[in-house]
């Protein structure tokens, strides 16, 4: 993970702690497209100031992270994907498994709202994330130069392997 990527997250926990508004103000911004909800701008941009334009990657992935952490602000160790794995398996839900398959097809375009669906059921079972790890990742899948496949690979192996991890832990008790 990047120190950028760290420090970004650790702002928004600070946010949670001390102003509920600017929470509330980013939870909204989901309901935009990433970076065009002005109500953002002043918890987001200053640390996007960096971005070529508007539509730089790095900058998307900062307003839809700063979002999907405002609707959960619960942080964890484990990936975004492993979340999921676990959720996977608590709820031994197979539509928790095609969510996972559509959101890992998902393009540049239309990711964030497959992670805002997917973060709501995060939060409804109350399994957090890693969301600097999260930033990263996006910031690479929302590059128009890049090819998010190998990081869709990455996400399928921490979610079958969450998956698996915790039947097994079942399976032993």
């Amino acid at each position: 993970m990047s120190a950028h990527s760290e420090q970004f997250i650790a702002y928004l926990q600070g946010l949670r702690e001390r102003d509920r508004g600017a929470l509330a103000a980013l939870r909204h911004s989901l309901a935009f497209a990433p970076g065009s909800d002005p109500r953002a701008f002043p918890y987001v941009e200053r640390f996007a100031s960096n971005a070529v334009h508007e539509r730089d990657a790095r900058r998307l992935a900062l307003y839809a992270v700063a979002g999907l952490f405002a609707r959960h602000p619960q942080q964890a160790e484990q990936s975004f994907a492993a979340a999921l794995g676990e959720l996977f398996q608590c709820r031994d839900s197979a539509s928790i498994e095609g969510r996972f398959i559509a959101l890992l097809g998902a393009d540049a375009e239309n990711i964030v709202e497959y992670l805002r669906q997917a973060v709501s059921l995060l939060a409804a079972d109350g399994i957090g994330c890693n969301y600097a790890r999260l930033l990263d990742d996006l910031k690479h899948w929302m590059s128009p130069h890049a090819d998010p496949s190998r990081l869709r690979q990455s996400w399928a192996r921490d979610f079958y392997r969450a998956a698996q991890t915790a039947t097994e832990t079942t399976d032993d008790e």
